[in-house]
Parts: structure tokens; C-alpha cells; sequence
């Protein structure tokens, strides 16, 4: 029974991050990584070890499908960004348990996993000219990578220690 809870919890997550891809026009939806990373951050405190990793596969291959001309970057990057969120939160030592999780731990692994993941993705697209390369963009994703891991660390933080901290699966 549990392992059916964590992958319905793994889909319901990956269908989120692929809804937000899809009814959200292509420019405005790079910005929602911090709907994505706390989705990841969630499925990490839910699904141990590996929750993150999964349901960025997940939310990758259903963009994937969608878009079908950039189906190796939205497989490769969402999986990568699971991968980074599930190794920061286990640097970074972010535990969930029956007290919550220690908020200021959670903004930092987000805050560090998100500024690679947006650097990586940015300058992977850009090196193989799939979009042009700009100062001010760069500038913008270094910017806009720590400060959504913020807002996405405090808001997984204060889900888990408010409303989900109870909930055993």
C-alpha cells in the first residue's frame, strides 16, 4: 500500500510540474521553477531518497511528450533537477520528521539546487545554441535561480511544518 501512495503521490506531483508547463505561455513558464522545486522539495520530505529524482522524471517525460522537439532537454534537466534537489536536501541534512523540518536547512539545499539547475540549464541550451546567449539573462537566471530556491524553500518548509508533518506514508 505504500509503495502505491508514493508513486501516486510521484505522478500527482509530475502532473503538477507538467500542467504548469502547459497552460502557462513558453516565456512566463521558466519562471515558475520555484512551483517545480517545491514539488521537489515536497516529494523529498515524502518520499525518501529518491522522491525528488522521481517525480522530475515524471514531470520531464510528460513535457517531453508535449513537446516533442525538446524532449531531451525536458527529460534530462527535470530528472537532473530531481537529482540536485534530493542531494542537497541530503547535504544539507533537511530531515523529515514528527517535529518538521529545520526551515532555514531547507531554504539553503533549495536556494543551492536551484541555482544549479537554472545555471546548468541555461548555459547547457545556450552552448548549443538552441536560444541566444544575452548579459542581461544571464544576470537574470544567476538572480532568479537562489531567489526562487528561496521562495521555494520557505514554502515547502512552512507546508511540511504547518499542514504535513502528520501525515505518514
Amino acid at each position: 500500500m505504500q509503495k502505491a501512495i508514493r508513486l501516486l503521490i510521484a505522478a500527482f506531483f509530475g502532473s503538477i510540474m507538467f500542467i504548469t508547463r502547459f497552460f502557462v505561455p513558453e516565456p512566463i513558464s521558466r519562471l515558475l521553477i520555484a512551483v517545480d522545486a517545491v514539488l521537489l522539495a515536497l516529494s523529498a520530505l515524502f518520499i525518501k531518497n529518491v522522491g525528488a529524482t522521481i517525480v522530475g522524471a515524471v514531470g520531464g517525460v510528460l513535457t517531453g511528450l508535449w513537446l516533442p522537439s525538446f524532449l531531451p532537454f525536458s527529460v534530462i534537466f527535470a530528472f537532473l533537477y530531481g537529482i540536485i534537489v534530493d542531494a542537497s536536501l541530503f547535504l544539507f541534512r533537511v530531515h523529515a520528521t514528527e517535529k518538521g523540518v529545520n526551515r532555514n536547512r531547507t531554504i539553503v539545499a533549495m536556494a543551492l539546487g536551484t541555482l544549479l539547475i537554472a545555471s546548468i540549464s541555461y548555459y547547457a541550451t545556450t552552448y548549443l545554441k538552441v536560444i541566444p546567449s544575452y548579459p542581461a539573462i544571464d544576470m537574470l537566471v544567476l538572480f532568479m535561480g537562489p531567489a526562487s530556491g528561496v521562495s521555494a524553500g520557505y514554502a515547502a518548509a512552512y507546508l511540511w511544518n504547518k499542514y504535513l508533518k502528520n501525515i505518514y506514508i
